[in-house]
């Protein structure tokens, strides 16, 4: 693999860097940091533009710290914040740092050579008391230094709270121990952290005449201008509970044809060559390389056996010809009854007692039996793939598909799984 400098340049990663970063690491193997917040329940895929950044750093032989923000995150940064962030309780904090500290153990090496380090700034102040904050960090950076930077200065107007404005010397504070604990000298994040990571590498050099460096990635947005992380359903998790494989594979699947490059740049362990070959090589199957992507994520994040099970909802809910229902074996229907909406029916009626205009309303798959009538009307209610033509269709044995399952599509995109039960 190439340096890591030169590894970010051909992706797209690198946004800016201050000099001597490259000179730096030359030299040999760096020691550097990101630091993640743990302000949410769960890391998104909006995590993973920096988890991506320390793998990449740590695939080049250098050594990455994942600091997670214990205390950082009990008082809010301002970064690209427009107001004051709500604060979250210790609770919660705690709780999250923990779910999301074995979210990172998947994806960075923590033994061998170049072991990642994961360290939580909490330990930096638990035992520190607001005359030692003041005498050893506030007095490092002036008042005009800090409110220079943009994320403090965007909020002058609309109001910044002293709490988010000391964040800023927090996250200094935090460079220098990882700097004098570790020998880490290379602080990285998006480019919204510019100012706060450059005050650290001006924070090492005023308190103890150090030598620090910063880089930062750009900041991910979709080809029309919005946030990348989102769908229309919003965040996407990288906790299956929260954002389901299923749902996670089809992000990447309905990605919009013009951010194929970019992600598969950003998220691809894949090598140059590779993915030039396969841009070659499927420059007019666009499809063909949102699925690859996907099933290299979809592994990633969550298994193999995830993927697999994805992978056969998918050609059951979009393939052609020949994948239908009665192809999928039973064990099969239980995996896809966790990947798609599923209702449990009770099986009280003998077959052909029940109109499929009474089942789509009881079901709530339509509002009502005038909604159902309407739909059945216009074509649009499928029955494990079999379209219903007439509002007098009845219920039939052959619709529970080993007595148990029916698969109900109303339209193209809104796919339902009943499970009848005894």
């Amino acid at each position: 693999m190439s340096t890591f400098i030169e590894e970010l340049k051909w992706r797209g990663m690198l946004h800016d860097m201050t000099p001597g970063v490259e000179e730096m690491m030359a030299k040999k193997p760096a020691i550097g940091y990101i630091g993640f917040d743990p302000t949410a329940p769960s890391m998104t895929i909006g995590n993973l533009v920096q988890i991506m950044i320390l793998k990449f750093f740590q695939l080049t032989g250098n050594k990455p710290i994942v600091l997670m923000g214990g205390a950082t995150g009990r008082v809010g940064d301002p970064s690209g914040k427009d107001k004051e962030r709500d604060l979250k309780s210790y609770e919660e904090l705690d709780a999250n740092l923990a779910f999301q500290t074995d979210q990172m153990k998947k994806f960075l090496d923590f033994s061998g050579e170049n072991a990642a380090i994961l360290v939580n700034n909490h330990d930096f102040y638990r035992n520190m008391n607001v005359l030692d904050f003041l005498r050893d960090v506030g007095k490092t950076l002036t008042v005009s230094y800090m409110m220079s930077k943009d994320s403090v200065k965007n909020r002058l107007e609309t109001g910044l709270s002293f709490t988010e404005f000391s964040y800023q010397l927090l996250q200094s504070y935090d460079f220098q121990i990882l700097y004098d604990t570790y020998g880490c000298n290379l602080q990285m994040g998006g480019s919204d952290q510019w100012g706060n990571i450059t005050s650290g590498t001006e924070f090492i050099r005023r308190n103890i005449d150090g030598k620090a460096y910063a880089l930062t990635t750009p900041l991910l947005t979709k080809s029309d201008g919005s946030k990348f992380g989102k769908s229309e359903q919003g965040n996407i998790w990288l906790d299956p509970k929260m954002t389901s494989p299923y749902k996670f594979y089809q992000f990447w699947l309905n990605a919009d044809d013009a951010d194929l490059p970019k992600f598969f740049r950003f998220f691809s362990l894949r090598t140059r060559e590779d993915i030039e070959h396969l841009e070659s090589q499927h420059a007019d199957d666009p499809r063909m390389l949102k699925k690859l992507l996907a099933e290299e994520l979809t592994v990633r994040v969550h298994s193999e056996l995830d993927c697999q099970n994805v992978q056969l909802a998918t050609e059951l809910l979009f393939g052609k010809a020949g994948n239908h229902p009665q192809n999928i074996s039973e064990p099969q229907f239980e995996l896809i009854s966790h990947e798609i909406p599923s209702i449990k029916m009770a099986k009280n009626n003998a077959d052909g007692e029940d109109s499929w205009v009474d089942i789509l309303a009881e079901t709530q798959i339509l509002s009502s039996k005038s909604e159902a009538r309407k739909a059945i009307q216009n074509n649009a209610i499928s029955v494990n793939k079999i379209k219903i033509s007439s509002v007098e269709h009845m219920l039939s044995a052959g619709d529970r598909l080993y007595g148990k399952y029916t698969l109900v599509e109303n339209g193209k995109k809104n796919k339902y799984l009943i499970i009848w039960q005894l």
